[in-house]
């Protein structure tokens, strides 16, 4: 695949450019020989460090093509396969006591790591913009039950940058006279033999064959047809009917030769939750004490451009079902919430959970601007430091909102709101309340402080984008 080669050059430019800063920083490049340590040639160190460093990329799997594209595994190796290197690399010393620079290795780590995740998101924008054209894809068959295998169209399709493009299914033992439409895929045949499965296969030239649950197949059959499949260099992927699980809860035992897939309770709680907060206290007081220049430009623009105070403070539902007080940078006009009930039952969406009134009146000229760029959400950073929210989470929502919740909708109370989430960078205010709703959830049920941080630098590029405001 021509990315994996072009990560391949980006990760030694990276590596290479890490370790020789480092090194300058470190001793300077004035005279080499000069640079000498009294245990270490530091010279050979670097160059072992830029060979090492480059092939624990390679042999931690990450350029393999699966985990290119989308999801957080590609970024997860990339850091773990630096950190067990500079690891062994503080074990080695220890243990032959090797007078190695902390300096040195202090600078070459963070610099190099944090530039091969940039070079990665780079690369993963290209490759994103390419699929979306239909390039660099992997046509894929769906072999299954009709409702598994729409499924399975339908979510492969709302991912265009996974890589996968279903063309056409199998269905076995479906009855031939149904009506497939809802599939948006052609059915080429509802045979349930397996000469029948492998000669579709074969006459649609595909990547990938996708088995979703529900399959009328015996077991010897799906075996064998795995068989025929790596006999010709063409993916197998089983679909379990599971919704919006992600990796970290999902681990595999094989028991009796049968891969049972394990599913665990997601819990955010013990050393997951000081993280959390730790990561939120951290995070918020940086962005405080950088931001506040413009905390104070702000204030003032909201005082002086239209009477009334500078902070909305509005009654919002968080954790558990408590109701705390969010704040925001007034963009409405004075006593605008006495008017919402009103402009509801106008615009006929009284009844829906979204609270939203399109072109809304009540808001002010400044205000439309900071709604924009999300600049009215600024003071939200207080309720963070408070407790109250936190940076990534669920969004958080009115009473008679969360009054209209179904028990589904309503695990999304597992974790503190947040000022950003999966519903923030995946079109903000723009979603029907069903697709924000199961985006939270796919937070709540799926959390990692990884996939928070990535959420964070996706949300920059959301409100820049300027695609809908909250």
């Amino acid at each position: 695949m021509k990315y994996t080669q072009r990560l391949r050059i980006i990760d030694a430019a990276v590596v290479c450019w890490a370790i020789a800063g480092a090194y300058g920083l470190r001793f300077g490049f004035a005279d080499i020989q000069a640079q000498r340590a009294r245990d270490v040639d530091y010279v050979f160190v670097s160059l072992g460090l830029v060979l090492a460093w480059w092939l624990m990329l390679e042999l931690w799997g990450s350029r393999e093509p699966r985990v290119l594209g989308s999801g957080t595994e590609e970024y997860k190796r990339v850091m773990a396969s630096s950190a067990w290197l500079f690891g062994a690399v503080a074990v080695v010393s220890f243990a032959f006591k090797i007078d190695t620079a902390r300096g040195f290795v202090g600078l070459a780590f963070p610099a190099g790591a944090l530039g091969l995740l940039a070079g990665r998101w780079v690369v993963r924008q290209h490759l994103a913009l390419e699929r979306k054209r239909g390039f660099s894809i992997s046509r894929v068959l769906i072999v299954g039950g009709p409702y598994s295998a729409a499924h399975l169209v339908r979510s492969l399709k709302s991912e265009p940058a996974a890589g996968y493009l279903p063309v056409a299914a199998h269905l076995p033992g479906a009855k031939a006279e149904r009506d497939f439409s809802e599939l948006q895929v052609p059915v080429l045949g509802v045979q349930s033999d397996f000469d029948s499965i492998l000669s579709t296969i074969l006459a649609e030239n595909v990547d990938a064959v996708a088995i979703s649950a529900g399959v009328n197949m015996h077991p010897k059959d799906l075996r064998r047809l795995g068989w025929e499949l790596a006999a010709r260099d063409i993916g197998m992927i089983l679909a379990p009917a599971l919704t919006d699980v992600a990796g970290p809860r999902i681990h595999t035992q094989p028991v009796a030769g049968l891969p049972l897939i394990h599913v665990s309770t997601p819990k955010l709680t013990g050393g997951k939750k000081v993280a959390k907060r730790t990561f939120d206290i951290v995070g918020a007081g940086l962005l405080v004490a950088l931001l506040s220049p413009v905390f104070i430009i702000l204030a003032a623009l909201v005082r002086f451009t239209d009477p009334g105070p500078v902070f909305y403070k509005q009654e919002r539902i968080g954790l558990r079902g408590t109701t705390f007080a969010m704040l925001k940078f007034r963009s409405m006009k004075v006593n605008a919430d006495a008017e919402l009930a009103s402009l509801l039952v106008a615009q006929g969406s009284a009844d829906k959970p979204l609270f939203k009134i399109d072109n809304d009146p009540r808001i002010t000229p400044l205000g439309r601007i900071l709604r924009k760029y999300s600049l009215d959400e600024l003071p939200q950073l207080l309720n963070v430091l408070g407790g109250s929210m936190s940076l990534v989470g669920p969004r958080p929502q009115r009473e008679g909102e969360v009054a209209l919740y179904d028990d589904a909708a309503h695990r999304r109370l597992y974790v503190s709101p947040g000022m950003s989430g999966l519903w923030q960078v995946s079109g903000r205010s723009n979603l029907t309340w069903e697709e924000s709703i199961r985006l939270d959830l796919y937070y709540v049920e799926n959390w990692s402080l990884m996939g928070d941080v990535i959420i964070l630098f996706r949300t920059f590029k959301a409100v820049f984008a300027s695609t809908g405001a909250v």
